[in-house]
């Protein structure tokens, strides 16, 4: 090889060591001029390398296109500082929904809980709400809550004001852990919805069975006697209360009775008439008495038509206010109007309507009433109370019709 090949040779290597030697130069050079970032993007932290003058050319040079929702820890137009720390956090789409009304929301809240405080939404003790409050917000996720509000549940004879969120009356009473008996019912129906400051009623119904024994009222005899005076009276039998035993079916509501049904009657024991002795003996009065009476014959000519309106009767007492009772009698008295007037139930076949009449113990009173139980020679009087009813009880009285 010529010297003059070898002195080519090593000037190449010279001019190649020096063209490596000044790239690498560059390089590093370069490379020292860029500034060192830790950028967090979206949760997950990068470190890059930049020399972009401002954070918003740093982060289209990395691709992120950063929206007015988001959340950036610097201003776009702020100068990019070497060793700075950047955070984005790109805000998620989510739909809030807080009873009736809903609404889509763009946020960079990392859990429900900082998005309800965003939103300055406070849950009340009883509210409901369909994910923890503690979960992290994902796109697209739907929030859901339901406020709480309080009702009236009356129980049977149980009342009480109980919190609960809108649902059907079935569900509510599910939640209060209400059970339904096979006769109960529920107002308003199961399947209405429940609003604020209603009131849910549990009706208890129930079917018992009563038994009871009734007296059977006796009839009262009159038998013309011609061995006693006219105008006298003797008791020959006296009279028997009989017993019918009567089952009924009560129907209760809450514990108070709304219906009773009748279902079967039995007598056990049979009545006995009182037989009274009338006296029909008339005595011939002396010459002088006769004289002295014949004037008065026209006078007393009505005398036994009265005698004959005199009659015994078995007697008990009403009041206005009994049950089934409207107020008005059988004649249109208005006795809650006229809690004082004498009135007494009668069977019109025996005592007419209209009639004026006297009861002993009771007074003078008008026949202005019937009764479904007032057969015969029986009567009802009319007083004010029910513990005047019941003092009256049951008696046999001496009863005058006078017109």
């Amino acid at each position: 090889m010529s010297t003059e090949l070898r002195s080519r040779r090593k000037l190449g290597l010279v001019v190649a060591s020096f063209l490596v030697f000044t790239a690498t130069l560059m390089i590093l050079i370069t490379e020292g001029t860029k500034k060192t970032v830790a950028v967090t993007l979206d949760g997950e932290q990068v470190v890059v390398k930049t020399h972009a003058e401002t954070v918003g050319e740093m982060l289209e040079e990395m691709d992120v296109n950063v929206k007015e929702t988001d959340y950036l820890s610097h201003e776009p137009n702020s100068v990019v500082q070497n060793n700075q720390s950047l955070i984005w956090e790109p805000a998620k789409p989510v739909t809030l929904t807080v009873g009736d009304d809903s609404e889509k929301v763009m946020t960079t809240a990392r859990t429900v809980q900082q998005l309800l405080n965003e939103e300055d939404i406070k849950l009340g003790e009883h509210d409901k709400i369909n994910i923890s409050p503690a979960k992290n917000i994902f796109p697209n996720m739907t929030i859901e809550i339901e406020k709480a509000f309080q009702v009236v549940l009356n129980n049977g004879k149980d009342e009480e004001k109980v919190w609960t969120t809108s649902t059907t009356v079935a569900d509510f009473l599910q939640q209060q852990d209400v059970e339904l008996g096979e006769l109960d019912r529920v107002e308003p129906g199961l399947d209405e919805m429940v609003s604020p400051d209603q009131s849910i009623d549990v009706i208890r119904v129930e079917k018992v069975t009563d038994v009871v024994e009734e007296p059977i009222d006796y009839d009262v005899v009159t038998k013309k006697d011609g061995n006693l005076e006219k105008g006298t009276e003797k008791v020959i039998q006296e009279g028997q209360e009989g017993l019918v035993k009567k089952e009924f079916e009560v129907t209760k509501e809450n514990g108070k009775e709304v219906k009773r049904s009748l279902v079967s009657e039995e007598r056990t024991k049979e009545s006995k008439d009182k037989i009274v002795a009338v006296g029909t003996k008339v005595t011939a009065a002396p010459a002088s008495q006769r004289k002295s009476s014949a004037g008065s014959q026209a006078s007393t000519a009505a005398a036994p038509a009265s005698e004959r309106k005199e009659i015994y009767m078995n007697a008990t007492a009403y009041t206005a206010d009994c049950s089934g009772c409207s107020g008005v009698t059988s004649t249109g008295i208005d006795l809650r109007a006229n809690p004082d007037a004498k009135v007494i139930a009668v069977d019109p076949s025996v005592i007419p309507l209209g009639s004026k009449v006297w009861v002993e113990g009771y007074g003078y009173a008008v026949a202005g009433d019937t009764g479904g139980a007032i057969k015969g020679n029986r009567i009802d009087v009319h007083v004010q109370s029910k513990g005047q009813a019941s003092s009256f009880g049951r008696k046999q009285v001496k009863v005058r019709i006078i017109d």
